[in-house]
């Protein structure tokens, strides 16, 4: 078995379902598809905007998507003790230089950190005070 390279943010994730996406992302996704990962996280954040969601024929592709394409294709690294220790960390470390993130973003940046992974998000200001963590936007 391949090792995971890659770990996905949800706007990374999300985008197939989009009515247009982004032919890089798609390219990367299809290029990759071997040594791709995401985090117990962004699960949650896809699976709660789908709880959010009022019956209708988006939500059903959208739980279709998470059910039969995600979940049996995407390996899903958890929010462990060794994860934590590193959000501890990198939270105290920001805080006394006056930077706040915001908390989910720190714990999947953790996630990705302590499993050396490279995150790959859309929002790479969002991941870029970290120290010890590689990132890559596949949007540009």
């Amino acid at each position: 078995m391949v090792e995971p390279l890659f770990l996905l943010d949800s706007n990374v994730l999300a985008e197939p379902l989009k009515p247009k996406p982004n032919k890089r992302v798609l390219e990367k996704l299809s290029a990759y598809q071997n040594v791709i990962a995401s985090a117990s996280i962004v699960l949650h954040e896809m699976r709660f905007g789908l709880e959010r969601l009022d019956h209708s024929k988006k939500k059903s592709m959208i739980k279709d998507y998470i059910e039969n394409v995600i979940n049996p294709s995407i390996t899903f690294f958890p929010y462990d003790n060794e994860a934590a220790s590193w959000h501890a960390k990198e939270r105290a470390r920001l805080e006394r230089k006056g930077v706040t993130v915001p908390f989910v973003d720190a714990q999947i940046a953790a996630i990705a950190a302590v499993n050396e992974l490279i995150l790959v998000t859309r929002n790479s200001n969002d991941f870029k005070h970290f120290h010890n963590l590689k990132t890559q936007n596949w949007f540009s």
